[in-house]
């Protein structure tokens, strides 16, 4: 779980009255740290603004036998490759970016905190059985082509809503020629197609990432099983997409939307096309999708040669390390040295811009390029009019060099120091240290996987509290169908988990559910008015925002519920309150 839903699945988890979780459990501190100095500054100025909520996390932890990740250990998803994902395992966590273990032949499915709730009180999960599609990889990536390359171009071709309700499985001979972090960016990113979950049979690669990260008895385990860890020969699926990586081309997607793929070699057109301005005001690289040791180590190859000749940074340049353990890595190996001499800034740990959690003035009309998994409107800064897109970190730096969005450094060419012809050289990189990886800090060492529960531990919740709740129970079911169900709203188009429930200044609530409340549905385009967040309150006749006319009804007794388009996200279909 991720400190944001985590605090809304512990209060629910509390009301069972179990001494400790059905399953093992653990609590990341990702999504709280606010991005504004710089790493470490920002980290300390998070744990003292969001003490209130860490203490009630560790406390909840403590007590009932919970893996608590302190803030600044590394955002949830790299976490887990780092630490929990096995191949054939079964595993459900609070985001939406869960299937990032795919790559390590997981089925990891991302859910909503009272889905997890369920399985930590031993309730049954129950999910409807999902349809496969294949995709079968042949071939081998080019040189600046990279796997995050291939989901952005499959997201293209399937939308955002192409593969809801289906598990999406690769298979083929190219997936032997991704690296095990690479396979987990493709499956990370499956949840941008609405994919249930992504994943990649048992290889190589995943042995190698397993024994580097310390855990060659489950690689050994895996390798003793692996014929259970792949497709049986002959499977049959669903639907079949075949993609071919030697023909795979750099691709940048957006804006507003994960699934408008434009490959590199006709994105200038489109920038001209358009009318957008030819700038770029910032490249953020890092995050959970794109922030492996492979991809720090081709982005700073690229700094490295920009640096050697004289090239300045146009844009601003921001790095996100998705763990400590990366962190340390890179710094150990150089690659942090090459990105801060260029002019960048690394920041925490942490999802930070990549979920809207950024301080400072916004700059109307800003430009970004982010190697993150999501861009939906708002979603990386608060600002509606950002036109925010997506690339591989490679592609991203150097773009940033050039600070334009028209620039192909495949092709194009910059000025070097001297005033001569620049152009960018392939990206290169290892897929792992070749010194292997560094723990990090003391403070951030990981905790037991199950540690035992302490029950004389009181878990700490101020009455007084505007950020966390205590919940009663919900009335039970009365046994009967409901009646008389008001429609709150008919949402029309894209309602992502960004439109049900922003981010941003509002993670400050995820404990709060009165005070979360105000920010439902917000977001959602109503079908009857082509408005956002206004809709008709039947019992006065007026026009009121969504909160606003739920709390009327609730306050007057009357069911309702939310009838969502077919591009609805994350499980979010037809919701009744009573």
């Amino acid at each position: 779980m991720q400190d944001a839903s985590a605090q809304m699945a512990l209060l629910q988890f509390m009301i069972s009255g179990m001494s400790t979780t059905a399953v093992p459990s653990s609590i990341h501190c990702d999504h709280l740290i606010v991005a504004e100095n710089g790493a470490d500054k920002d980290v300390a100025s998070s744990v003292v603004n969001n003490k209130e909520i860490f203490d009630f996390l560790e406390s909840a932890a403590k007590k009932y036998g919970i893996a608590f990740w302190k803030p600044g250990s590394g955002i949830i998803h790299q976490i887990v490759l780092e630490n929990y994902a096995a191949p054939g395992g079964l595993m459900l966590g609070t985001d939406s970016h869960t299937p990032n273990a795919g790559g390590l032949g997981m089925v990891a499915i991302g859910v909503g905190g009272a889905d997890a709730v369920d399985a930590m009180a031993a309730i049954p999960w129950e999910l409807k059985a999902p349809n496969v599609i294949g995709v079968k990889l042949t071939g081998k990536l080019n040189p600046w082509a990279s796997p995050k390359d291939v989901i952005l171009k499959l997201a293209g071709q399937l939308t955002v809503r192409g593969g809801t309700g289906h598990i999406i499985e690769y298979f083929g001979e190219g997936v032997d020629t991704l690296s095990c972090t690479g396979m987990a960016t493709i499956t990370n990113m499956g949840a941008e197609v609405g994919a249930t979950t992504s994943l990649f049979p048992y290889n190589k690669s995943m042995r190698a990432y397993l024994s580097a990260t310390g855990r060659s008895d489950v690689a050994k385990e895996a390798d003793a099983n692996a014929h259970y860890l792949r497709a049986d020969q002959g499977s049959e699926y669903d639907k079949v997409i075949e993609l071919n990586l030697s023909e795979v081309e750099p691709h940048i997607n957006g804006p507003f939307t994960p699934d408008l793929s434009t490959p590199l070699s006709k994105f200038k057109d489109v920038v001209k096309a358009n009318g957008w301005k030819d700038e770029l005001s910032a490249g953020l690289i890092g995050s959970c999708t794109n922030s492996s040791y492979q991809d720090m180590s081709r982005a700073a190859s690229i700094v490295k040669q920009a640096t050697e000749a004289g090239v300045p940074l146009q844009s601003r340049f921001l790095v996100t390390p998705g763990s400590e353990q990366i962190r340390a890595t890179i710094e150990r190996d150089g690659q942090t040295a090459v990105f801060e001499k260029a002019g960048a800034q690394v920041l925490a740990n942490a999802c930070g811009p990549c979920i809207g959690q950024v301080c400072g003035q916004v700059r109307p009309t800003c430009v970004c390029l982010c190697s993150f998994n999501r861009n939906f409107r708002s979603r990386n800064d608060g600002n509606p009019k950002t036109m925010n897109f997506l690339a591989a970190p490679e592609l991203v730096t150097a773009m940033a060099f050039a600070g334009k969005l028209s620039f192909n450094p495949m092709v194009d060419t910059l000025k070097d120091k001297d005033g001569k012809e620049f152009r960018f050289q392939p990206p290169q990189g290892d897929d792992l240290p070749i010194q292997g990886f560094e723990t990090g800090r003391a403070t951030y060492e990981p905790p037991s996987p199950t540690p035992e529960p302490i029950p004389s531990v009181e878990v700490a919740v101020s009455p007084t509290s505007n950020r966390l709740q205590v919940l009663e129970p919900f009335r039970p079911w009365n046994g009967e169908e409901f009646k008389n169900v008001r429609v709150l709203v008919k949402v029309q188009g894209k309602c992502t988990t960004d439109h049900i429930s922003a981010a941003g200044p509002w993670l400050k609530y995820k404990g709060h559910l009165e005070n979360i409340a105000e920010n439902t549905l917000i977001g959602a385009l109503n079908a009857d008015n082509n408005q956002v967040n206004l809709v008709h309150d039947v019992t006065n006749g007026k026009d009121d925002t969504i909160p606003a006319v739920a709390k009327s009804y609730k306050s007057q007794d009357i069911p309702w519920t939310v009838i969502a388009d077919v591009s609805c996200r994350d499980g979010f279909f037809i919701f009744v309150e009573n």
